[in-house]
């Protein structure tokens, strides 16, 4: 087996009750079942009770809810579903759409759409955060139009359906992405600036809103209205000519993925939601090496404060 595979048979094994989901998030919130008590202040241990999703101090009597301010407060359902949903979602290159989750876990179609979402947004508090590039690295940045076809009546009548959206990713590193309220120089300079390190090299096309970011960067160029799609930069060091390729293919493979995924899954995402979508595929993108390190970096965000919808 590879190196963080994460198959149904070993998640089955650690979370096969709903007991063992509240302990790991008893663990994850609170440090575990020995801790000192919020209510006597003496160290004390904590025991579930047995009707409630609860942890009771068994030297003074209070109580510890982990769910509370976590995307399972206040839900019915199964925390067992819960993680399964989150299994699903880690497990898949495409995504999960609603109706599946629904099938799989025998819950409304309401119900299965919230717990998406609620997931989606627990992945944007749980990925990447760090600045991007640095000395030596290589950021491409590119924009992508997302939206299905809309006719001229259609547009007029009703307004675009097309949402912005804007991404960049290290070589053989991370990569942050967002929707965009437009594609100006002052939108995406600042952007690019609060999030990748000054002094980086940056491949970028022709657009231009770029054409500020040669002061602090290293900004190379690939004109796709003339074809140029890869151009490279040959270099003399000390141990002979490197060569170094300017494109934004990568990010570009990324837009595709994520393009075909939603037409082929989801069909069609409205632009109130589509933040939480990228979010999903960008953290799906980082962590692609190890599904179990997906899943478990997403049981540890249950910590981290719980993102709202704007």
């Amino acid at each position: 087996m590879k190196p963080g595979t994460h198959t149904f048979k070993q998640f089955s094994a650690i979370y096969p009750t709903d007991a063992h989901c509240l302990a790991k998030l008893m663990e994850v919130n609170y440090g575990g079942t020995e801790i000192t008590c919020p209510g006597c202040g003496a160290d004390s241990k904590f025991h579930p009770l047995a009707k409630r999703r609860a942890y009771v101090c068994q030297l003074c009597g209070y109580h510890i809810y982990p769910c509370a301010g976590t995307i399972f407060h206040k839900s019915r359902t199964n925390l067992t579903k819960w993680f399964f949903a989150m299994y699903l979602m880690t497990s898949t290159r495409h995504g999960v759409a609603a109706k599946e989750i629904e099938r799989q876990l025998g819950v409304t179609y309401k119900c299965a759409w919230r717990m998406c979402h609620e997931l989606r947004k627990l992945m944007a508090s749980a990925d990447y955060g760090a600045p991007l590039g640095g000395d030596g690295k290589h950021v491409e940045i590119d924009e992508t139009v997302m939206g299905g076809y809309q006719s001229n009546r259609a547009r007029r009548s009703k307004g675009s359906n097309k949402s912005l959206v804007f991404g960049m990713v290290e070589r053989d590193g991370m990569m942050r992405a967002g929707p965009v309220p437009n594609l100006s120089a002052d939108t995406l300079e600042s952007i690019v600036r609060g999030h990748v390190k000054e002094g980086s090299k940056i491949s970028a096309d022709e657009w231009d809103s770029y054409n500020d970011l040669t002061h602090g960067f290293d900004l190379e160029r690939v004109n796709h209205s003339k074809k140029e799609y890869v151009r490279r930069i040959h270099y003399w060091d000390a141990n002979g000519v490197r060569t170094e390729k300017i494109h934004t293919n990568t990010i570009e493979g990324h837009w595709g993925h994520f393009k075909r995924a939603v037409l082929g899954t989801h069909v069609h995402i409205s632009a109130r939601h589509m933040w939480k979508y990228v979010a999903e595929f960008t953290y799906r993108r980082n962590y692609r090496h190890s599904h179990r390190a997906m899943f478990d970096r997403l049981v540890a965000a249950f910590a981290l404060p719980r993102l709202q919808d704007a």
